[in-house]
């Protein structure tokens, strides 16, 4: 066999090698404890009198709008390209919008330092219930949270644990990835699935599923369920959160892009829905049980808790203890929740460690940096449920601000190049990408967007009170959200204008010196990227994430 034969047929190095194991870890990047810790409770924050059918019908429709055209705009970028999401932007857009790259990587820094506590969380429960009993009342469920998270020093060693994970799951690039992927997210799929069957049978388990899939249509006409709507599916999906851009670093033409683009986000969503389901039919088997009425069972779903957590770290314990064999299905669940939660934070940590490796450091010195940087910033979530709660609140909505970055990113490069040049004229073997496609990134999405932040800062606004108004600094304040966008912000274009006026002459001058020692001369060139990304002989094959070969 001749060297062309073995290129043609061997994935090249800094590839996913088995198409299992993209699909695990492309699965692994969505599913996490969004689906489970946030879903069923903002199911039931936007349920009317009647049901929740919907917001579930809301929620269905931007998975198609909005967060299916992001995903696949990240999955084109980032295989078109082979880096992460700052030198993505300088490629296709110009060094001058290299900020924009880069306030991606901070929103994912914001919300990695933050869910890696809650991972922490899981990673606790299920080891306390291993050898602990469920409590018996509400008063003792909420003590043990309180005692944990609140009155000792273990959320912050929990923390470490969870980032630590992480680190080590991606220390060796896409082959470490793939392969813990591969072994957990079946493992969280099965666990999940088990306890959705097990629920299922519970005595008036039919009556939560009756509520969650009935509607109340006077509920359209609020204003929030648009706006949780929208988010929890971003949420949900990981959509313009700059995680499927890296991890498309690592693939070839022959992965099917668009195909996993569709169809991944709908598995996902089915994920969040068996989610739904188990809590509802879970949550109501047990308190119909208790002749609770139905009122009284959806303010415990709405039950936030401390920090959000009611439902899970609540609740979830004391309902489980009125059923035989309760603490092993608790451990199961909490052993599902860990395991979700890490492969969401393997991606979450691989995109900052990425952006990083791509500007020139060597991926352990990334990765330990990274890992010491997410660990430092989570501490103050770690230590204070008010600060998890505000981080919580401003990143996660600045998910909306990255999909407006991404669409302006193909704006840009063009509606239609990028079709064609990422996806129709790319791949080897794959869907089409459709033409509905670019008129909802061209007319739909920057409606949803300016829309639904407009609609959230009205909403932010007129729900605030005199305890805490909305000029004020408190953890869901709209000024303590804007004053960390905004100053954020204003720090990436400042740095990103003074890279482009001061180091680059520097190295211009070096250039004109030696223009052999040139990377970047054409690096705002889409043909010149385009024939770089594909000067071998297999348009497979081009620089990888994993190699030090830069452009």
């Amino acid at each position: 066999m001749d060297d062309s034969t073995t290129m043609q047929t061997s994935p090249p190095p800094g590839t996913f090698k088995s198409k299992v194991g993209l699909v695990l870890s492309c699965v692994g990047c969505m599913v996490g404890t969004g689906n489970i810790w946030r879903f069923p409770r903002i199911v039931a924050n936007n349920s009317g009198d009647e049901g929740c059918l919907q917001f579930i019908l809301v929620w269905i429709l931007f998975l198609f709008i909005w967060s299916i055209p992001m995903v696949l705009i990240e999955y084109g970028a980032g295989r078109f390209t082979k880096v992460s999401t700052i030198l993505s932007f300088k490629r296709l857009v110009g060094l001058k919008s290299s900020w924009c790259g880069a306030w991606v990587a901070l929103v994912d820094l914001g919300i990695a330092s933050y869910y890696s506590v809650v991972l922490g969380w899981c990673f606790y429960y299920f080891c306390y219930y291993l050898v602990n009993d469920l409590p018996t009342s509400y008063e003792q469920s909420y003590a043990t949270f309180n005692d944990f998270a609140v009155d000792s020093a273990w959320p912050v060693f929990f923390h470490f644990l969870s980032v630590s994970l992480a680190a080590l799951a991606i220390a060796w690039g896409v082959k470490s990835i793939e392969l813990v992927n591969t072994a957990t997210v079946p493992i969280f799929l099965c666990l999940i699935l088990f306890t959705l069957i097990w629920s299922l049978t519970l005595e008036y388990a039919g009556e939560g599923l009756k509520f969650l899939f009935s509607p109340d249509w006077d509920e359209l006409a609020e204003a929030r369920l648009w706006i949780d709507a929208v988010s929890q599916n971003a949420f949900d999906t990981g959509a313009a959160s700059g995680l499927f851009l890296s991890y498309a670093a690592y693939m070839t033409a022959e992965h099917s892009i668009v195909k996993i683009g569709f169809l991944i986000p709908i598995g996902n969503n089915l994920v969040s829905l068996s989610c739904g389901m188990l809590t509802f039919a879970t949550v109501f088997a047990t308190r119909l049980q208790a002749n609770d009425t139905i009122e009284e069972i959806v303010d415990i779903l709405k039950d936030n808790g401390p920090a959000n957590t009611g439902l899970t770290f609540i609740w979830f314990p004391l309902l489980y203890e009125t059923i035989t064999g309760g603490r092993v299905l608790a451990v199961l669940f909490f052993f599902a929740l860990s395991l979700a939660g890490l492969s969401s934070m393997i991606a979450n940590v691989e995109l900052f460690v990425h952006n990083v490796k791509d500007l020139g450091v060597k991926r352990w010195q990334a990765t330990i940096g990274c890992t010491i940087i997410i660990f430092l910033i989570g501490v103050g979530s770690a230590v204070n449920l008010q600060f998890l709660l505000n981080q919580d609140f401003v990143w996660g909505f600045a998910l909306i601000i990255s999909g407006t970055l991404f669409l302006y990113m193909i704006y840009r490069y063009g509606v239609r190049n990028f079709r064609q040049d990422m996806f129709n004229n790319y791949s080897i073997s794959d869907w089409q990408l459709p033409l509905v496609w670019e008129w909802i990134v061209k007319f739909i999405a920057p409606i949803e967007a300016v829309g639904l932040l407009v609609w959230w800062a009205i909403d932010t606004i007129s729900n605030s009170d005199g305890e805490e108004p909305w000029y004020g600094f408190s953890p869901e304040s709209f000024m303590a959200c804007i004053v960390q966008w905004v100053g954020f912000m204003a720090i990436l274009v400042t740095i990103n204008l003074l890279y482009v006026k001061y180091w680059l002459n520097v190295k211009q001058e070096k250039e004109d010196k030696n223009p052999l020692s040139s990377h970047d001369t054409h690096a705002n060139s889409h043909l010149s990227l385009h024939s770089s990304l594909h000067s071998n002989s297999n348009p497979s094959y081009g620089t990888y994430g994993d190699e030090e070969t830069k452009y």
